[in-house]
């Protein structure tokens, strides 16, 4: 018995802590799920739009993909969730323990006090302890001292009733934690009938479409095309960019290396109407240094240089180029179903729940080019060394070289291949080197 109070005096100091946390980790988990659920209905809202065409297109089966990973995400939450009930309940039971090994010993405690006073019950005796006293001030403490004692007989019955209290208030919460754990293991099993629905209709899907498997590869056939012609559009911009910049850092050296000769302080230049020399290349050491690679033209001026900087702190914030839109196909490689057919995006697809939605740059920047791809338009914008492209537009609203702003509208998204949706291919590149969009984006 005595190692038992001991683990639970060693225990419980941090049980607190530890419930308390486990408040904090049930409200996260509870906006993680409600923004899965939101994604989920968002994604079921593109689908519909869809899933009713005669013809089997590529996008029901990559939305119906995401949205069985989303719904797995969901049943793990709650899994999760159920964890923490079950250690919150664990650990209440350990308090309800210790709380009862603490009632007995007061009542043990208040037994022995009571004994004691029934045998000195007389009020001869109390008296005859004051009146024993040797002085005056000893009398007094003893009446104090007799005080003392009825105040802690009083404090002991309001500490046992406290704790019987405290006893019954953790049991009833005992019981809320099990109707929750009940009612979160019904909710668990509803989400798994859902996802084996969801998994039954893409086995459904997959199955219309072992008879179009050519259809579908023509349609990956088609948009690796259109794939390469943006791809080799970007490219083109990103070096026109690079030389621009290398032409720049290359008059700056040279008019640098004049002013040397010349006496003047070194990294100054003249304006073109001879004015007063100004800074206009970075100094080295104020570089980005998040690259992987060691030397850019595009991170040499002093603007490139605090526009780089700025680009990576707002990794995980940056707004959706829509106000509203599901990725409908992700970054990357992916499976097209559980066939062999594989597609590499080199963005990710975006849905929109209508056509005509406006296109938003994501971040300050200057257009480096409007271009048109087919029967739809794109625009790439350069932030420094980044740069994001946004393609499948039916307008645009901003010109080669204008400056935009985080959130200005730049465009407006055409039409989807299937559905009466809008889409839109978001890019997002350092440099020559495509990165995943999705986590620089703050949903």
């Amino acid at each position: 018995m005595k190692r038992v109070l001991f683990f639970l005096m060693v225990l419980l100091p941090g049980m607190m802590v530890v419930q308390a946390q486990s408040g904090q980790d049930k409200s996260q988990m509870e906006r993680e799920r409600e923004e899965i659920r939101q994604q989920i209905q968002d994604i079921q809202d593109a689908y519909d739009q869809v899933k009713g065409q005669k013809k089997q297109m590529l996008s029901q089966l990559t939305l119906l993909q995401r949205k069985i990973g989303l719904q797995d995400r969901y049943i793990d939450n709650i899994s999760k969730e159920l964890r923490y009930i079950n250690d919150d309940i664990y650990l209440s039971t350990l308090e309800i323990i210790r709380l009862q090994h603490q009632l007995d010993t007061l009542k043990a405690q208040y037994a022995k006090s009571v004994v004691y006073a029934y045998k000195n019950r007389s009020t001869y005796d109390y008296l005859n302890f004051i009146f024993s006293a040797a002085s005056f001030n000893d009398a007094l403490k003893r009446i104090e001292y007799l005080k003392s004692y009825r105040i802690f007989r009083e404090q002991q019955v309001n500490n046992i009733i406290q704790t019987t209290q405290l006893i019954e208030l953790r049991k009833k919460q005992q019981l809320g934690r099990k109707e929750e754990k009940n009612q979160a293991l019904k909710n668990q099993a509803k989400e798994m009938q859902v996802l084996e629905d969801q998994k039954r209709e893409k086995d459904q899907v997959m199955s219309r479409l072992k008879g179009q498997e050519k259809d579908l590869q023509r349609q990956l056939a088609e948009k690796r095309k259109r794939d390469m012609q943006l791809k080799n559009a970007i490219a083109a911009i990103v070096r026109r960019e690079i030389e621009e910049a290398r032409k720049k850092k290359a008059a700056a050296d040279a008019l640098e290396k004049k002013n040397a000769l010349a006496g003047k302080p070194a990294g100054s230049t003249e304006n073109a109407a001879g004015g007063n020399p100004t800074s206009s290349v970075a100094n080295p050491a104020t570089r980005s240094t998040t690259s992987s690679r060691s030397y850019s033209y595009l991170d040499l001026s002093a603007s490139d240089v605090a526009l780089n900087s700025s680009f990576e702190k707002n990794r995980g914030k940056l707004p959706w180029p829509v106000d509203k839109g599901v990725v409908s196909i992700p970054f990357g490689r992916s499976h097209v179903g559980d066939g062999p057919l594989i597609m590499d995006n080199p963005g990710i697809t975006i849905s929109t729940p209508s056509a005509g939605t406006t296109v938003k740059s994501v971040f300050d920047g200057e257009v480096a080019g409007v271009y048109n791809l087919g029967d739809a338009m794109a625009i790439t914008i350069r932030h420094g060394k980044y740069f994001t492209t946004y393609s499948n537009l039916a307008s645009v609203s901003v010109s080669k070289g204008q400056a935009v702003k985080t959130g200005e509208p730049i465009g407006r998204a055409a039409r989807a291949e299937e559905g009466d949706g809008g889409q839109v291919d978001f890019i997002l590149m350092e440099e020559t080197h495509n990165v995943n969009p999705e986590p620089w984006l703050h949903r």
